[in-house]
């Protein structure tokens, strides 16, 4: 069996700006993406911790300490927003004991302050 298991979490990111005219997707520093493996137009979930809000969407690459929420999920967030964008992994149960997700927690600025694995 395949399961949908938790690969990387950037944990109360602050949005640093919307774009509602773009076309779509949520722009991330590449010093965040880095550090959690995720990649460019790789899908996410986005958990928008002051309104309740939550999306699906696309990752662009963008310069370190950017959050920029884009097209029609830009209405869902507001500069100075905490997300929290979790990135997934479809595994094999029998891989489910070996696999380590990673979460990854920032500063005001949105500099990476800890990066912890999260033991199964």
């Amino acid at each position: 069996m395949i399961k949908k298991i938790l690969n990387a979490k950037l944990h109360r990111v602050k949005v640093t700006g919307t774009a509602c005219d773009y076309e779509g997707s949520i722009t991330i520093g590449k010093d965040a993406l880095e550090a959690s493996d995720i990649k460019p137009y790789e899908s996410v979930l986005v958990a928008n911790a002051n309104n309740g809000q939550r999306f699906e969407t696309y990752v662009m690459e963008g310069k370190s300490g950017e959050i920029i929420v884009n097209g029609a999920a830009a209405r869902l967030a507001s500069v100075g927003d905490r997300l929290i964008i979790l990135s997934f992994a479809w595994i094999e149960e029998k891989d489910y004991q070996n696999h380590t997700p990673i979460a990854i927690l920032f500063d005001d600025d949105n500099k990476i302050k800890k990066v912890l694995k999260i033991k199964l």
